[in-house]
């Protein structure tokens, strides 16, 4: 039996795009409410019933919550065109190690906005 677990995380963060056209308003530093969703799939083990304990996708997930919050992802190393494409892969990049199982990254900078990354 196959299953899909997702886990949520938010977090608040300035940045600003170095990349974008002159004018352009995300050239200016402005902040969001960030929320990232991980997304576990694979097969149910069928001694405990379950894919993965959730705290276990906690205990990848908080550690960039907390490096990520109320920060300027700007100046997180790996982060300096922070767009939601590039916050997306850096999680991705950080969680697949320890979370072979990881099968998407969704990075939501609005609640009608967001990025889904599949890995590499």
């Amino acid at each position: 039996m196959r299953a899909r677990l997702e886990r949520s995380y938010r977090f608040e963060a300035a940045h600003q795009l170095p990349k974008v056209p002159a004018g352009h308003k995300c050239a200016r530093m402005h902040g969001h409410s960030y929320q990232v969703h991980v997304v576990i799939e694979g097969e149910i083990d069928p001694e405990l019933g379950w894919l993965i304990d959730f705290a276990a996708i906690d205990e990848h997930a908080q550690p960039l919550v907390k490096r990520c919050d109320h920060q300027v992802l700007n100046e997180i190393e790996g982060l300096a065109n922070p767009t939601s494409e590039l916050l997306a892969v850096w999680w991705w990049r950080a969680l697949v190690s320890g979370l072979p199982q990881l099968t998407e990254v969704w990075v939501s900078e609005t609640p009608t906005s967001r990025c889904v990354y599949r890995g590499e």
